[in-house]
């Protein structure tokens, strides 16, 4: 990873998306672009985020399942914000299971509690709480972990 994407994952970690958007804005790599949706995600463009995202899957490699799976997840809490509840659900747990089997734990957690989000969301309670079972919120970043105890609510 070159030191611009670390610097702009750095900038997005600590909450300056612009920050992040200086250091990649121009480039067209999959990290780039990758980092480019989420700021814009951050910033409240969920529209480009999630054309950019899409971009940023389909532009990392075959050996870049994690990189892939993480953008998945990323859509997939786009779609959640956005209200879109019609996103394909196998592809987050496809992702969620990349996830898991690579050691990837905090993105594999934050995964299955948006699957747990959509599920009560639409009305499927049971689901929702199966997928919950033996599930170890202490994983995740404290914004998560305030949705995941609602979740539970």
């Amino acid at each position: 990873m070159d030191s611009l994407i670390t610097a702009a994952a750095r900038a997005l970690a600590t909450g300056d998306p612009l920050g992040a958007l200086k250091r990649v804005a121009l480039r067209d790599d999959a990290p780039a672009l990758a980092l480019r949706g989420i700021a814009m995600a951050q910033l409240g463009d969920l529209v480009r985020a999630k054309a950019l995202l899409k971009s940023a899957a389909r532009a990392f490699g075959p050996k870049e399942a994690v990189a892939r799976a993480r953008c998945v997840v990323a859509e997939a809490e786009i779609a959640l914000v956005s209200r879109d509840l019609g996103w394909p659900a196998k592809a987050l747990d496809a992702a969620r299971s990349t996830l898991e089997r690579h050691g990837d734990h905090v993105n594999a957690a934050h995964a299955r509690n948006l699957e747990a989000r959509r599920l009560l969301l639409i009305g499927r309670l049971d689901e929702a709480e199966s997928r919950l079972v033996g599930f170890d919120p202490t994983t995740l970043p404290p914004a998560s972990r305030a949705a995941h105890e609602l979740v539970i609510a």
